[in-house]
């Protein structure tokens, strides 16, 4: 079994057995890794098209793969720009650290950075930062942030920390509270959404998310807590646009579903500010001209049980100073 499994571009097809450090990881995230330069575009297209077989049966984008599994990878050929790509890694870069030890890291993730490589994107935060800590043995993302979503990210260091987190956040044990500013004046009673989420792709692969009715076989059951911190007046300039002003909310997240939190919201009649996917768009101009360049959410706290020890953990992550003035802070 390989240690560290890699492919290249090949005409013909190819069998990868997955080593146990790679074991837990969603199949989708697994092969962005491992196809280096392949678009994910074409990842996503393989996978649907049932090209991708795990152990001769098909498989999902989201199903995680286990130690062992023989994967058939269909013949890929990497156009000139992608060989290109492959053969300049990311740029080194850190990011500020909220938490760390042999286990794993909490780093302050900017907005504007996607966590991974693909979808148009060359490389995210965890190709930069293997490219920073070359001796690290390993580091993997054990959860997503969107990539317009600034705050708390876990990147693990052992693959029993990846395995130990990971099952945290599959079983719900963690507690992922987020700061989101919506428009207009959020009910104090509406504490509690529950709606399901139906996730789709569109023809070029990009994620988008519906809620959807409570009898959809394929609607994934979500749940999110809202408690209002405060109201805030809109800006001069916006009143007219948004006379009700906009609701800073605490979000807890039960599920950690593609998007739950900008559509649950967003469906509720409170759009996140700055919200590119699912949010009032004339708002959004108009923000970007008050100052506003980016979504209003931020994963702002994350209660956890360390993955060795078995301490309960509380970390934080402030806002970032482009959001803190339209806090009112």
């Amino acid at each position: 079994m390989n240690s560290k499994p890699t492919i290249s571009s090949a005409a013909a097809v190819q069998f990868l057995t997955v080593d146990e450090e790679s074991a837990g990881q969603r199949l989708d995230n697994f092969l962005i890794r491992v196809l280096k330069g392949v678009p994910k575009t074409h990842i996503y297209r393989i996978i649907r098209s049932g090209e991708v077989r795990r152990n001769k049966g098909r498989v999902g984008a989201d199903d995680r793969v286990v130690a062992g599994d023989v994967l058939r990878i269909p013949p890929i050929r990497l156009s000139e720009r992608a060989e290109e790509k492959a053969a300049h890694p990311a740029p080194a870069r850190e990011f500020p650290v909220v938490y760390e030890d042999e286990a794993f890291l909490a780093i302050d993730k900017p907005a504007g950075v996607a966590v991974h490589g693909g979808s148009g994107v060359s490389f995210g935060v965890i190709e930069q930062m293997r490219q920073a800590r070359p001796q690290a043995r390993l580091l993997e993302l054990v959860h997503r942030l969107d990539r317009e979503t600034s705050g708390i990210l876990l990147i693990a260091k052992k693959k029993s920390a990846l395995k130990a987190l990971q099952d945290q956040f599959r079983e719900r044990e963690t507690g992922k509270t987020y700061l989101a500013l919506v428009k207009g004046v959020w009910p104090a009673k509406l504490k509690v959404l529950d709606q399901p989420l139906h996730k789709y792709l569109l023809p070029d692969g990009e994620r988008r998310v519906r809620v959807t009715s409570k009898d959809d076989p394929e609607g994934m059951k979500s749940v999110t807590l809202v408690k209002v911190v405060k109201q805030l007046d809109a800006p001069v300039g916006l009143s007219g646009a948004c006379s009700l002003g906009f609701t800073l909310l605490e979000v807890t997240i039960k599920t950690g579903r593609t998007h739950q939190i900008r559509v649950h919201l967003s469906h509720s009649g409170y759009p996140i500010a700055g919200d590119d996917k699912y949010g009032d768009f004339e708002l959004n101009r108009l923000l970007g001209r008050a100052g506003l360049k980016r979504m209003f959410l931020h994963a702002w706290r994350l209660r956890l049980t360390h993955p060795i020890s078995g301490e309960s953990l509380e970390l934080h992550s402030e806002l970032p100073p482009e959001l803190q003035t339209w806090a009112g802070s």
